[in-house]
This record gives structure tokens, sequence and C-alpha cells, in this order.
């Protein structure tokens, strides 16, 4: 679970972008200094940080990419603060890339692959404003809320409907998934998958309406099960492709 922001610098600083990195446990500030390349596939940037007795240590690597489908460029970044290595992504918003903004998001790219969902309680409610959804997901070993906001990287049409944001202790939102708006093939009727990265792994469950919910707002999460039916890139991890 990771979030975060980085602004690009003008030319004349040390640190070609800075910004914060959050998650439940910590939140760092970074920069991305200029390092020299040894080959074509060698780091663009270290990372680095300052730690508690004040010295600026590298903390992780970071390359200038761009984006296969949408030929946007994105930083991706391999971090570790002590926890063992995560990878992310820094990407912009439309708005963003339109206005030459030198503001990023950092968001989460893939975690160690799904678990299994078989205990799984949750609840999923449409807003009234803003075409957004409020809900929690929980077993005996996690309890999550979070809320889905419509996807604005969405550009094509597998790309998530939805990212699933909670909020770190000090209220920074954290995005740790994706949802797509889906309709069975089957029964005919809509429903939503979500792809959750939680404390466990990254989990795989669907929202549904029963008989009773059915043209409410209130849906029941469920465990997934793969009939065929899920998005096409609903299991390709975490990352938004910008």
């Amino acid at each position: 679970m990771f979030a975060g922001t980085l602004t690009r610098n003008v030319e004349t600083a040390a640190a070609q972008y800075t910004g914060m990195i959050h998650s439940t446990r910590f939140d760092i500030a970074i920069q991305l200094e200029t390092r020299p390349k040894m080959s074509a596939r060698s780091p663009d940037f270290d990372v680095t940080a300052v730690n508690k007795s004040g010295r600026k240590v590298r903390i992780g690597t970071a390359w200038n990419e761009t984006g296969n489908t949408s030929g946007n460029p994105y930083i991706s970044m391999q971090i570790d603060v002590g926890l063992g290595p995560f990878r992310v992504n820094a990407v912009q918003t439309k708005e963003a890339r339109a206005a030459q903004s030198g503001a990023f998001e950092i968001i989460p790219l893939v975690s160690n692959g799904l678990m299994k969902s078989g205990s799984i309680s949750g609840e999923l409610t449409a807003m009234d404003a803003d075409n957004a959804f409020t809900g929690y997901i929980a077993n005996m070993m996690f309890d999550l809320e979070f809320m889905l906001i419509e996807n604005s990287y969405k550009t094509e049409e597998t790309h998530p409907d939805y990212r699933i944001e909670v909020s770190s202790p000090r209220g920074t939102l954290i995005r740790v998934g994706s949802a797509w708006m889906a309709k069975s093939s089957r029964t005919g009727n809509d429903y939503l998958s979500l792809l959750i990265n939680t404390p466990d792994g990254d989990l795989r469950v669907n929202a549904v309406q029963n008989e009773e919910q059915r043209g409410g707002q209130t849906f029941s999460i469920i465990p997934f099960i793969d009939s065929g039916e899920q998005p096409q890139d609903a299991g390709t991890g975490l990352s938004l492709v910008a």
C-alpha cells in the first residue's frame, strides 16, 4: 500500500525531482538525483532520503520510461526503506500533461501475486455525488475501509474504471487497488470486479447485488470465482497505465 507525489524541479536544483511517499507505516520525503548511466538500461536516478540521524542515504533507483500503449512518459522506481524492496510508478494525469506541469502521482505497481479469498466479508455503497463508492472488506486478519474514485488516467477500454483508496494514519490517501465495471454474460446483471492490495497480498473479489439489493445502492463483496467473465486487464496487478 503506497502513495505519494513527485515534482520536477527547475534545472538549477540539485535534485531533478522531490516528493513524498506514504504508506500505513511511514511518510518519507524523497529526492531523485541524476546518476551516470553505465548502459541503456542503467537507472537514470538515485532515490535518496534523510534518515533519523539526519544523514542522506540512497534508498533506491529510478528509470525514465514510456508507456507501451499510451506513449506517455512516466518514472519507474524501486525503493527499499528497510521493509524489503517495492516497486512504484510516478505518472501524470491528463490534466497535468496538458498543462505541461511537473507534478506526478506515485502509485503502486505490482504486489506478490493473488491470495485466496474464501473467508471475506464486505460491502460497497454507491454515493450520491461524484460517481464514487464507499465500502469495507474484512476477514479475521484485517479490516479495510476504502473508497472507489473514478480513474482519471483511463484512456483505454481495458483500463480500470475506479481507483481504490484508503487513508494513512496522517490522512493521506493511498491507492491500494483498481476496480472495473462489468456485466455478467450469464445473468446480464452489473457488478464490479475489484483487485485490492491487502496486508496479506493482492486480493480479487466481486461486488454484486442479490435480489433484495438489485436496483439499490448497496453491493455485497464476495470471493472471486473465475468464470471467465473478469475484465481483460483485471489480473495484471495494481499499476495504472497513464
